[in-house]
């Protein structure tokens, strides 16, 4: 049976590539939305769709650009787990 300390290291792992897949999409979600707070807040408008439209647009266009540097990420991550299940056999 595989030692505990493996599991951990993988469910580290895991958490690891889970913060380099979600980071290029919420770090600018949080920016902008900030912003557009910070805005709402001087002109007194509190519209919900003022706030809700820009940050959509936002994740969108961060999805174009990181997309496919966060699938590959994925699957190269779990290319190594199923690379890794004949040792669990052991």
């Amino acid at each position: 049976m595989a030692d505990a300390d493996y599991f951990v290291g993988i469910a580290q792992q895991a958490l690891w590539v889970l913060a380099l897949a979600t980071a290029p999409i919420l770090v600018p979600a949080l920016v902008a939305g900030l912003i557009l707070g910070m805005i709402q807040a001087a002109t007194s408008i509190q519209e919900q769709t003022l706030s809700f439209v820009p940050k959509l647009i936002v994740v969108g266009m961060c999805l174009a650009l990181f997309g496919g540097a966060i699938l590959m990420l994925i699957a190269d991550f779990t290319r190594e787990m199923f690379a890794r299940i004949p040792e669990l056999m052991r």
